[in-house]
């Protein structure tokens, strides 16, 4: 956790401090572009599109600029809507943060039986075999 209440997500074992299409999204809705948005925060045009794209983290102070810029919460623009306690088979507790999409995304696999079952079953293989379906 860093100052400030922000608390940063994890992403197939890479910490993520930002939630690029949320700031893109807010960003459009406020009708800014990203060079417009980079001069009221303190950054080139550049940084914001690595933000947006999820490839370059922001600095602490970029992400209290944008918080005041936009009037949003740190907890939207880093896409932590909802805080989950997990634990494992070893009883270690630990809290992970799932997006409004990812809580839609679960709940529409839950739908098909079958799919949910194997992916719960052995999450590992059942996500290889949807890249390898997809592509």
């Amino acid at each position: 956790m860093l100052g400030a209440g922000i608390i940063l997500s994890r992403s197939e074992g890479e910490i993520r401090m930002l939630n690029g299409n949320r700031l893109r999204e807010v960003r459009k809705k406020r009708g800014l572009t990203q060079t417009e948005l980079g001069e009221l925060i303190g950054v080139g045009k550049s940084a914001i599109c690595c933000y947006e794209k999820e490839t370059r983290n922001p600095t602490l102070e970029a992400v209290i600029e944008m918080i005041h810029v936009f009037g949003v919460s740190a907890d939207y623009l880093l896409g932590s809507d909802y805080l989950v306690k997990t634990v494992d088979k070893n009883n270690f507790e630990e809290y992970v943060t799932l997006t409004k999409e990812e809580i839609v995304f679960i709940e529409e696999l839950k739908k098909n039986k079958l799919v949910y079952d194997i992916l719960m079953q052995d999450p590992k293989r059942g996500a290889e075999l949807v890249k390898k379906e997809i592509g």
